[in-house]
């Protein structure tokens, strides 16, 4: 029996002022699947992250999560629904301390009424003490918890990636969207980060999306692979052949190949 896809995504469009930024956008992402949207600088990919998120509404298309429609809904909604992302740029809350950054997330359903915490009812502390020890697990996870009294402004960068993924996985998603998570690190951070995802991915049993200009990154831990150019997609398929594809080569050397 066919499995049915997590992430179902049909005739997808969006423009800005009259340039198409995603042009007839399909794509499909099985149940713990782990795959990559590649393309060149432009080409739309972090649109369609926002599409999927509900930053951005489509012009025309739709968009089925877990056999629900999501297109359109409020990112808050998104999320609910177990659709969890990381930002290009990290969006971190710097002023505070990287356990509270992980707190955050996990009050999105908190086991108190609002009454209970303004009266400071003795179920608040009872909530707020499985938030931290939740937090901390995820903490620990990421190799994080030495830090976490830390403000977020002051981890070096590759622990403020790490940061932002724990955060994201704070809420409980089903899919994880990435967006150029190794974007600033140096080789050795990024072969952590390889392992970091595929141990996610394994132990979370969930799905991965993820947009990536680090090509050891793509090629070493998706599975299959879209790629984006001028909103279009211009291949799909596994690893090797997206590797082998004129097409694409075209598309990153902005030339003829062949």
């Amino acid at each position: 029996m066919k499995n049915v896809a997590l992430l179902n995504i049909e005739n997808l469009h969006k423009s800005f002022g009259g340039l198409s930024a995603v042009l007839d956008f399909n794509f499909h992402l099985e149940p713990q699947e782990l795959v990559g949207l590649i393309g060149p600088n432009g080409a739309g990919k972090t649109t369609v992250f926002n599409l999927i998120t509900g930053v951005y509404r489509p012009d025309q298309g739709s968009i089925v999560f877990d056999e629900s429609p999501i297109t359109g809904l409020h990112p808050y909604d998104i999320c609910k629904k177990g659709i969890a992302r990381t930002f290009q740029n990290i969006r971190l809350f710097k002023d505070l301390t990287v356990l509270d950054n992980v707190r955050i997330a996990l009050h999105k359903d908190v086991p108190y009424r609002m009454s209970t915490a303004i009266f400071r009812l003795p179920a608040f502390f009872r909530g707020e003490k499985e938030i931290t020890r939740a937090a901390m697990q995820y903490l620990e996870i990421f190799h994080l918890d030495s830090k976490c009294d830390e403000l977020a402004c002051n981890l070096p960068y590759g622990e403020q990636r790490r940061l932002e993924i724990a955060r994201a996985m704070a809420t409980h998603p089903r899919l994880l969207i990435l967006d150029e998570p190794a974007a600033g690190m140096n080789p050795i951070e990024t072969r952590e980060l390889m392992g970091l995802i595929r141990g996610i991915r394994d132990e979370f049993d969930l799905s991965i999306l993820l947009i990536e200009h680090d090509m050891s990154l793509v090629m070493g831990v998706c599975e299959r692979i879209y790629v984006l150019d001028y909103g279009q997609v211009i291949a799909e398929g596994l690893p090797e052949e997206i590797r082998n594809n004129k097409r694409v080569i075209e598309a990153y050397l902005g030339e003829e190949v062949g």
